[in-house]
């Protein structure tokens, strides 16, 4: 395996882990955990497709030429689309933990099983 595709791996391995306690856990905090790594995973997945091994920070200076700094640059757009999956995340995650407050209110549990009275 190259040395270039571990942190492929290493992205898909959070991905990996994230899926599997959103997915096989019954306890909503560990679920809520779950989707914190999963949305850990694809936020560096998504920094990984901008990657230069190469490449220099998006800022132009102005002794720079613009082809330089297009061809050595590194791209600022995962960047940004990161930043506002972060603030996203943020969002979600407060959501389910006010949820999960509200479930063990009413239940006194935080296991998913138990909770059968759950009508939608």
């Amino acid at each position: 395996m190259s040395v270039s595709f571990l942190p492929y791996v290493m992205a898909l391995a959070i991905l990996v882990v994230g899926l599997y306690a959103v997915v096989c856990k019954k306890n909503l905090i560990k679920v809520i955990v779950g989707v914190i790594i999963l949305d850990y995973g694809i936020n560096l997945f998504i920094l990984l497709t901008g990657y230069r091994t190469d490449g220099i920070a998006p800022i132009r200076t102005p002794e720079m030429d613009a082809e330089t700094f297009v061809a050595t640059s590194v791209d600022p757009i995962p960047q940004a689309l990161i930043l506002t999956s972060i603030v996203i995340g943020l969002g979600i995650v407060a959501l389910m933990t006010a949820m999960a407050i509200r479930l063990f209110e009413k239940y006194q549990t935080f296991d998913v099983s138990q909770i059968r009275r759950l009508k939608g």
